[in-house]
């Protein structure tokens, strides 16, 4: 996959692209060699070491969030590195970890959520060791349809009576001056670290609806909501980002007033409680390899890098300060690996 890199169109082919791959939920990237593997180690038999002749296969999977800002960062390297071919699966973090990362199937998962406690243990279990690094911070987003001028923002209480266990199934039954018309809703599968996070920031106890049309496409999301008028969904901003014109992102009130999602309020702390922080973690043994190390490396360095992370894709980029620990911590784990 090539880049386009003209000065005044790149930031907008950029975004269409990461919007048309999230609809897919899968990525690969090859240059002139297709290097097999199970993906376990990176499958590399070819690299001498040299970042002029890397080689090898990169095998990434988990979070539909994270996915866009792994694929755009996966796509400049494979430019510099032909020869690595890097494959990004949309799974969900949770779906990542269990059926994938945790069992030494790949080199990568990406998460919204921190890896929990089961899947550390499913992780010891297989002897798949790891590092968590912080990618950006993400403001999770709650749309509706851009024809729903009754509505243009909801308290974090009402935003629970719409997506709880026991919840509400017309819109006037979350607020009087509402319409008397069936909620319809499109959100994250339970496999989703975003699935995970909302509940941990919204729903607590009170549990999450079934009654809704879950998946791992946050595209899906994105479409379902833009057809229908009644709709409600949530995911991260970038899909929000890469839609504005289909969708309507409500502010959310917590307490002191509504707040709408975006870099800014997601950077300075005032979108609670639904600003969260996205992860991706390495394996250890797989960063024994050069290429899979060096790519690591590549994708630490581009987390401050504005123009990408929040002009492309959609998310506040990471601090300079978070990103020098970030690289400590990934050099530890390649002299771990590498002795």
């Amino acid at each position: 996959m090539a880049a386009t890199h003209d000065a005044d169109t790149e930031g907008i082919t950029r975004r269409k692209s990461l919007a048309t791959l999230a609809g897919a939920g899968a990525l690969a990237l090859a240059g002139c060699t297709q290097s097999t593997g199970d993906g376990g180690d990176g499958g590399s038999d070819g690299s001498d070491g040299g970042s002029d002749s890397l080689s090898g296969s990169i095998n990434i999977a988990g979070s539909s969030t994270v996915f866009p800002l792994m694929s755009a960062i996966a796509e400049d390297f494979a430019e510099d590195h032909p020869d690595v071919s890097i494959d990004i699966s949309s799974t969900g973090s949770g779906g990542g970890f269990s059926n994938f990362f945790c069992v030494g199937e790949t080199d990568f998962n990406n998460a919204s959520r921190p890896i929990k406690p089961e899947e550390e243990q499913l992780c010891s279990d297989n002897g798949v060791e790891y590092v968590e690094l912080i990618a950006a911070t993400d403001a999770l987003t709650v749309v509706v349809n851009p024809e729903a001028d009754w509505i243009d923002s909801l308290t974090t209480e009402e935003l629970a009576t719409i997506w709880e266990a026991d919840a509400v199934e017309t819109w006037d039954e979350v607020r009087d001056e509402f319409p008397n018309e069936e909620i319809e809703r499109f959100g994250a599968a339970d496999t989703s670290g975003t699935y995970d996070y909302f509940i941990e920031a919204i729903l607590g106890e009170r549990g999450h609806t079934s009654d809704y049309q879950a998946t791992e496409q946050d595209n899906t999301i994105a479409q379902g909501v833009s057809g229908s008028e009644y709709a409600i969904g949530y995911f991260g901003f970038s899909y929000y980002y890469q839609n504005p014109d289909q969708l309507k992102a409500l502010g959310i009130d917590d307490g002191d007033g509504p707040v709408e999602p975006s870099l800014e309020t997601a950077s300075n702390g005032e979108y609670t409680p639904l600003s969260r922080p996205l992860f991706t973690y390495p394996s250890i043994s797989s960063l024994g390899n050069e290429h899979v190390a060096e790519f690591a490396r590549y994708f630490v360095e581009q987390t401050t890098n504005e123009d990408l992370v929040a002009g492309d894709v959609g998310y506040v980029p990471a601090t300079e300060e978070i990103q020098e620990e970030q690289m400590q911590t990934l050099e530890d784990a390649i002299e771990q690996a590498q002795g």
